[in-house]
């Protein structure tokens, strides 16, 4: 039965890191189009997550969890907007490192992992439930 909860756990910590994750992408989303407010600022940088396994001493198990929070590297594309005030002296803004296709496709593969881990905490109860019954 120990292996069931150990099981519970670790989905849950998945569940954990991909909710964080799903509002990383949501912020980058929001951001998408904000731009700088004077000359020689820089826009909305996206922001990246990562994770990395932890051993919790205490359960004996590998959980998922946040390594850090940073941002892309990608580079600012430019456009010509002499009226804004950011515009440099040439007339060009710059644009936030945001690809909305990019953070659609990311916001998918972390429901998806959602789910997963969803399913799988499903499934421990069932068998729990299960082992409860026979138990009985």
């Amino acid at each position: 039965m120990g292996e069931l909860i150990n099981t519970m756990k670790i989905a849950s910590a998945g569940m954990r890191v991909q909710g964080k994750r799903l509002r990383i992408i949501a912020e980058n989303l929001a951001n998408a189009s904000s731009l700088a407010r004077e000359p020689g600022k820089l826009p909305y940088r996206r922001k990246v997550i990562t994770f990395k396994t932890q051993l919790d001493r205490k359960l004996g198990i590998d959980l998922v969890t946040i390594n850090k929070i940073g941002y892309g590297r990608g580079e600012f594309s430019k456009k010509f907007d002499p009226s804004h005030p950011a515009a440099d002296a040439d007339g060009y803004v710059l644009l936030p490192n945001v690809n909305p296709l990019i953070e659609m496709m990311d916001m998918r593969e972390a429901q998806r992992s959602y789910e997963a881990n969803v399913a799988a905490i499903k499934a421990s109860k069932a068998m729990l439930k299960s082992t409860l019954d026979i138990l009985r």
